[in-house]
């Protein structure tokens, strides 16, 4: 469990959820271009009334907040897996497509997975995307994670109108703490 109040970047403020943010994350997850690659489906108001409580008490989630007015414009996914010996991350994202194009993403990815690597001692990050969503697997290979695999037609999140499962392939990335801790520390920092 990550046990820190939070991160800054240049431009972000990376904290936990507050049940406060459900006006926030509605302003995302209610778009149906933000979860056409996630496993779940736009949420309601209520939903997100809902998710940010949920989110406020679970550590995997964060807040991805633009430090000039703190206004929540999109959260990461950073959670330890099993066997924990192995000392394996997983790390995601999904961001207002409003602050798409700024670099927020890259930002925030490289800030947590530097905590991973320097105070949680992760050995190994990972990270998986729908082989169609090209923004996320840019994003994956810009923060040095590499390509290990392409898994065809591996998982379904959505059902098409007669019921049946829409098949979709899937990347998986990942890196080691001794590639990214043997990146210059200004590339591991964005400078």
């Amino acid at each position: 469990m990550i046990d820190t109040p939070g991160f800054q970047t240049d431009r972000l403020i990376i904290r936990r959820f507050r049940e406060e943010d459900w006006r926030n994350l509605y302003a995302y997850l209610s778009l149906p271009e933000v979860v056409k690659y996630e496993p779940y489906d736009v949420y309601t108001e209520d939903a997100c009334r809902e998710e940010a409580a949920r989110r406020a008490g679970d550590p995997a989630f964060w807040a991805v907040c633009l430090k000039d007015d703190g206004k929540l414009i999109g959260n990461l996914y950073f959670q330890r897996q099993k066997p924990i010996e192995y000392r394996t991350w997983e790390i995601g994202y999904v961001f207002n497509p409003a602050y798409h194009g700024r670099g927020y993403a890259t930002e925030s990815c490289r800030r947590i997975m530097e905590y991973g690597f320097t105070e949680l001692d992760a050995r190994r990050i990972v990270a998986g995307c729908n082989a169609q969503n090209a923004a996320s697997w840019r994003l994956l290979e810009r923060l040095y994670m590499r390509r290990e695999g392409h898994m065809r037609q591996n998982a379904y999140f959505k059902r098409d109108e007669g019921g049946e499962p829409i098949w979709v392939d899937s990347y998986a990335y990942a890196i080691l703490s001794n590639e990214w801790l043997g990146l210059p520390a200004g590339i591991r920092n964005g400078v």
